[in-house]
């Protein structure tokens, strides 16, 4: 069985926590320092934020098929520097499972470690709730919540119809003409402000369970989604669901990227990959330039990664379903100081559970701690 990238519980949700960062902290790899802006030099409001749930943290994903790698020497185009990012730092969302366990209990010997390492991080907040009027209220708070602190938030966009197809993570809205709709509204809480958007994790890596034609529909509709949410906001940053390193050949994932979109100005700013995974980081830099290369579209196309739990790498028995052994990977940070990679970032928010720990999307002390401490 394939797992997605992404076994949620199909309730409607605003969860994650994006940590605003205090400048001056040490640079270890479990504590970030303070990040720059994702906004480059060109051009293409604070509610409280909705109570949390239970959230759609992913699970990783086994691949269909596992092509081995090969040495990159990186070409011209991924060697050309993208333009210096503003100053502005990541936004904490305030609202979070580790958040509401570590205030709840300040006296566990745990609590320290996690608070601190976890808790204290920058991770996306996961939009799901299929109410087009829920869903703009929910952004809203978060994108409010971060500019009147002047911070960047990182939105997931997560409801598409035929979700994980059928799997762990299956739901999303009803189909394609609702989809379209809940977009719209999406896009109507973004406000004016910088914000990073990850549309749509497994989207386009596991489109291959779809008929030709359902395909087809879907890529034209996250072509759409990505045209909606720059129009919106010309501030925010789409992108694309690349897989990641172990699942499709980057030609073959750059082919469904452009036809979803993301090789054009108007929809995208380029692709994410390793969502809820633990490939390496540098196997990931080496496939996202690949794609990149593959895909075309505007040199100033850029990759976000997830390097929330890959620190110890994936596990060599491909064990997806909070594989023991793990730890935290690389700080979240829009300066990577990698020619084509934007960002780090902590889409999966570690602790919460892939399925195995708890009920998936539940946090997990006793595997944060494990993610945190080792």
């Amino acid at each position: 069985m394939v797992a997605a990238a992404s076994a949620v519980v199909a309730v409607a949700t605003v969860t994650g926590a994006i940590a605003a960062l205090d400048d001056g902290r040490g640079a270890e790899a479990a504590r970030p320092t303070a990040t720059g802006s994702p906004h480059l030099d060109r051009r293409t409001a604070a509610p409280s934020p909705s109570a949390a749930t239970t959230s759609p943290s992913p699970t990783p994903t086994s691949p269909v098929s596992s092509p081995g790698r090969t040495a990159s020497t990186p070409t011209a185009s991924t060697k050309r520097q993208r333009p210096p990012a503003v100053s502005a730092l990541l936004y904490r969302h305030p609202d979070s499972h580790v958040l509401n366990w570590v205030r709840a209990h300040p006296a566990d010997p745990r609590t320290p470690v996690i608070a601190s390492r976890i808790a204290d991080r920058p991770a996306a907040v996961w939009l799901t709730d299929p109410s087009p009027s829920a869903v703009a209220s929910q952004v809203r708070a978060v994108t409010s919540g971060a500019a009147a602190q002047r911070r960047v938030p990182v939105l997931v966009a997560y409801a598409i119809p035929d979700r994980d197809c059928g799997g762990a993570s299956r739901g999303g809205v009803p189909d394609l003409a609702a989809y379209d709709g809940w977009i719209d509204a999406f896009a109507s809480g973004l406000g004016s402000g910088e914000v990073v958007v990850v549309l749509e994790p497994d989207s386009l890596a596991q489109a291959g369970c779809l008929s030709a034609a359902r395909r087809a529909a879907r890529l034209a509709s996250l072509a759409r989604a990505g045209r909606v949410l720059k129009a919106a906001d010309p501030e925010a940053r789409v992108y694309y669901d690349a897989g990641h390193s172990g699942w499709h050949p980057a030609e073959v994932q750059a082919a469904l990227l452009r036809q979803a979109g993301a090789a054009s100005p108007a929809s995208s700013d380029g692709i994410f990959s390793n969502v809820s995974n633990f490939r390496p980081t540098s196997d990931e830099i080496t496939y996202d330039r690949r794609v990149l290369d593959a895909l075309g579209g505007p040199a100033r196309l850029g990759a976000v990664i997830d390097t929330s739990r890959n620190g110890n790498g994936a596990p060599a028995d491909g064990s997806w379903c909070d594989p023991a052994g793990r730890r935290l990977g690389q700080a979240p940070t829009l300066r990577t100081g990698q020619a084509r990679i934007d960002a780090y970032l902590w889409v999966k928010l570690p602790g919460e559970s892939d399925g195995c720990k708890g009920a998936p999307g539940t946090f997990s002390p006793s595997y944060a701690y494990a993610l945190a401490s080792s």
